[in-house]
């Protein structure tokens, strides 16, 4: 009884924190046996007495700050997961646009084997080798690779922890500089961010997110944020002041919707920060790392973009927790022994896979291939048939597919039919597939997403009519 108690219970609190869950199930069995659509093959209902039990222990002993289906996954090859009853599911999401190789990827197991038998952990009193390595490879393709000038490295074990980095490093040196714009050290503490942009869920990251659901718990966050309109050149003037240290943004916008900057946009970006002695963050933990099909999204766009400090994360060791802020010689000078500091951050065994993983990511030929399965991904997309499909996003492998309705129902329909996705903001579903995957994996997924999509319109439509 305790089980079903608490199966009933976190499946209440899913319907709480995201309205249309309980109705995305209702919709998945009338959709099974709707005549446009083929029976499910994955229903949630179908969960068997192990995954029942993992689920006990999680609402039993974890804090509960997602919204989870009962799905548990206990292995994965490549593009494919496969849960607690052997069911394969195709992957468009590699953990959130982290497993750049897909699953369990022979190297980096291999690479995590044999660095853990010879040291795992240091901390930063001391040199490691792989550290020193990933950050001369870092550092050396960045600036092989664009107009970018970077200079050092500082690793940390997350994209958010990467961003605090960044703001603190932005401070500091406006501190410094705030004297050379006219203003006094004190004032100049101010940072701008974008609406819809994603930075983080610690205090200074979640300051810079203006989503009100995550902010508005913890009031009030850090002072000094202002939020601009993304993409509007004319509202760069009145929101990057003389009193700003740094302007932080995503070349493209993930958990905004996949809202892509335009050049003139990150242009004006660069000249005002110039002017006002304000540092230029780029937040590429999403978008960088050859999710476009070039090393660093911001390459896309000319050497008059380039950034001051570009922080990253996800891909780095295609899961292994690990995240860096790459920064100019111009904010190097400024950061001195004891200004930030990591116990994890650099440790042997991240940066050891991390390695691998960019020298295999950082190869023309693995680049071109990312373009041109992203290619075939966004003409696929455009192709699917349905009234409520508004418009597709697309760069590389980071894709966006806008819905005139909130498209959140449709997760589960794809999922019980054995096709993972997850949405963003303003009504769209994001795919961030793993970046090595084919074109045949491609092709299957938008299969079961066409007919995922037939039962979410046919019972959009009839609860409109």
């Amino acid at each position: 009884m305790l089980r079903h108690s608490l199966i009933k219970s976190s499946r209440a609190l899913l319907a709480r924190q995201r309205p249309m869950a309980m109705a995305s199930r209702a919709l998945s069995s009338q959709a099974a046996r709707s005549p446009l659509n083929h029976a499910l093959t994955h229903a949630d209902v179908d969960a068997d007495p192990k995954t029942l039990d993992i689920i006990d222990k999680h609402a039993k002993y974890t804090l509960t700050t997602y919204g989870r289906p009962p799905v548990v996954f206990t292995h994965g090859k490549g593009s494919y997961l496969y849960d607690v009853g052997h069911r394969e599911y195709l992957d468009f999401t590699a953990g959130i646009a982290v497993n750049a190789l897909g699953h369990s990827d022979p190297e980096v197991a291999r690479i995590l084997f044999d660095q853990a038998k010879t040291v795992v952990h240091l901390s930063n009193l001391y040199y490691n080798v792989p550290a020193g390595e990933l950050a001369e490879q870092l550092i050396e393709s960045t600036r092989a690779s664009g107009d970018f000038d970077a200079s050092k490295i500082f690793f940390s074990n997350s994209g958010t922890e990467a961003n605090e980095g960044a703001l603190k490093f932005a401070r500091k040196v406006a501190k410094l500089t705030a004297k050379q714009f006219g203003q006094e050290e004190d004032n100049k503490f101010g940072v701008v961010s974008f609406v819809n942009g994603f930075h983080g869920r610690s205090m200074g990251a979640l300051s810079a997110t203006p989503n009100p659901k995550y902010q508005k718990p913890f009031l009030p966050l850090v002072p000094g944020f202002k939020h601009a309109p993304y993409n509007d050149i004319g509202a760069v003037d009145s929101f990057v002041t003389p009193e700003t240290c740094a302007v932080i943004v995503e070349p493209i916008q993930g958990e905004g919707g996949i809202n892509v900057a335009t050049e003139a946009f990150l242009k004006k970006l660069r000249s005002r920060c110039d002017e006002v002695g304000a540092l230029l963050i780029y937040d590429e933990i999403q978008c960088g790392l050859g999710r476009t099909g070039k090393l660093w999204a911001h390459q896309h766009f000319s050497k008059d973009c380039t950034p001051d400090i570009l922080t990253m994360a996800k891909p780095l060791a295609n899961g292994f927790p690990i995240g860096a802020i790459m920064i100019t010689d111009k904010v190097a000078e400024k950061i001195a022994i004891g200004d930030h500091g990591t116990t994890f951050g650099g440790n042997p065994l991240g940066c050891a896979v991390a390695s691998s993983v960019l020298r295999r990511i950082n190869t023309p030929e693995f680049l071109d291939n990312v373009q041109q399965t992203g290619q075939h991904f966004k003409k696929r997309l455009e192709s699917l048939e349905s009234s409520l499909i508004k418009e597709v996003r697309a760069k590389g492998l980071i894709l966006g597919l806008q819905f005139h309705v909130d498209p959140a129902p449709l997760v589960a329909l794809a999922r019980e039919r054995g096709l993972l996705i997850i949405t963003a903001a303003n009504n769209t579903v994001r795919f961030v597939p793993a970046l090595n995957i084919s074109k045949a994996e491609i092709d299957q997924g938008m299969e079961i997403l066409q007919r995922a999509i037939e039962a979410f319109e046919e019972k959009t439509l009839n609860v409109e009519a």
